[in-house]
């Protein structure tokens, strides 16, 4: 199945936040997570769907951190 089709709705990115430190979270370049800076996690997308279980996150290390950064 064709990834692309999947996407998340802007505004609701907008409304979401980690839930281990209910900050921001921060959209991947390829689209396939939301990382918390703050946390250090990426939570995945699945289908358009994000899966904001702490058991489904993978730990983010310093280099992807900075390459978000602008």
């Amino acid at each position: 199945m064709n990834q692309a089709r999947w996407t998340v709705d802007p505004q609701t990115l907008e409304m979401l936040v980690c839930p281990l430190t209910k900050t921001r979270l921060t959209l991947s370049p390829d689209h396939s997570e939301l990382i918390s800076v703050v946390a250090r996690m990426a939570f995945p997308i699945r289908k358009g769907v994000p899966l904001l279980c702490l058991d489904e996150a993978r730990t983010v290390d310093e280099d992807e951190i900075r390459a978000l950064r602008p």
